[in-house]
């Protein structure tokens, strides 16, 4: 069933989450996020990706009394349960049930425009694995769905199914870095339809074999969810979008739970951290490019041995941070002397 709640109004089919029915929710790198964005009294924050709204209640408990927060999410049913979480700081805290690579539009619309920090909780949130009817996880069986917000139309039955094999075997080793991706895609090929979780992942196993700490499966899984939702193409289009709303001093955070979505952020922070990006050789600028980052994070922050501990999903968290300089305009152009 999708989905179980709806994003406009306040009226819901099955009555608004609960205390009760909330999951549980420990966000990963908490107190490094908070120390990185660093929120305080009368700032304005974004949180692109609030799913159950952890380091949201951080940001607004820290800006007391009167920071404000956009709270953003494509998942209906986790921003409810945000919406709930959140309830006490009341009218500090905006919500808006949409994709952040539309992040630009969406925070000038609801007076945004600039802000003290941005914060971005990138992968599949612990709602969404838990619940065995949105396709994520192969624990029980379900559907092979895997859409994180009801606005896309693509699913992972439908790339399984129709997709050729040589597109299938390229994004389960592109986006699921899997060394047997074509073995994979074969296979999948093989033995099509496949229309839940639990068969798919029996016949990825039987193909890799046992890899390890983590299930056979796991990388072929990531592959088709990055796949469904864009992941990659989202995250490079709104990290501009993101330089672009911060004021001067204002901070990017950015968790990421796998090797590509990481590398992605380490490069657009390297490239806007750069007076130059001319390519290497030329006896002088030619770009025009301005820094408009500065550094925070010289490697990725992970979570401590005691973190993993109390909470194993933070095993493969990486944070990387950013403060936006003075120098760049908020259109990301130079500023005038």
């Amino acid at each position: 069933m999708w989905p179980r709640w709806v994003c406009k109004g306040s009226k819901y089919p099955q009555g608004t989450p609960s205390d009760a029915s909330a999951p549980r929710h420990v966000p990963v790198l908490y107190q490094e996020v908070m120390t990185w964005i660093n929120p305080r009294p009368g700032g304005r924050y974004i949180d692109a990706t609030v799913g159950l709204g952890g380091h949201a209640r951080g940001l607004l408990e820290l800006s007391t009394p009167d920071g404000q927060l956009l709270a953003l999410d494509r998942d209906p049913e986790a921003l409810e349960h945000a919406r709930l979480r959140l309830a006490p700081f009341g009218t500090r805290v905006a919500f808006v049930c949409g994709r952040h690579t539309d992040l630009a539009e969406t925070a000038l619309r609801n007076g945004f425009g600039e802000v003290d920090g941005i914060l971005f909780d990138l992968g599949v949130s612990s709602l969404q694995l838990g619940d065995p009817a949105r396709g994520f996880s192969f624990q029980d069986d379900g559907p092979l769905d895997m859409r994180m917000g009801p606005d896309l139309e693509l699913t992972a039955e439908a790339i399984i199914n129709t997709w050729p094999e040589r597109e299938l075997a390229r994004i389960i080793y592109e986006y699921g870095e899997e060394r047997y991706a074509r073995r994979v895609a074969r296979a999948i090929c093989a033995g099509r339809p496949f229309h839940s979780t639990l068969p798919l992942a029996r016949l990825v196993a039987q193909v890799v074999g046992h890899s390890g700490r983590i299930h056979s499966a796991t990388r072929t899984f990531q592959a088709l969810r990055i796949a469904v939702n864009e992941e990659l193409e989202s995250l490079v289009a709104v990290l501009p979008q993101a330089v672009q709303l911060l004021r001067p001093g204002g901070r990017l955070a950015v968790v990421s739970f796998h090797s590509l979505e990481d590398r992605l952020v380490k490069q657009f922070i390297a490239r806007e951290s750069t007076a130059c990006i001319c390519p290497p050789g030329l006896p002088s600028c030619v770009c025009g490019h301005v820094a408009c980052l500065a550094r925070l994070t010289k490697k990725p922050v992970q979570a401590s041995d005691a973190e993993v501990a109390r909470n194993p999903r933070s095993r493969s968290a990486r944070l990387r941070a950013a403060e936006r300089l003075p120098e760049c305009r908020p259109d990301g152009a130079p500023a005038r002397m």
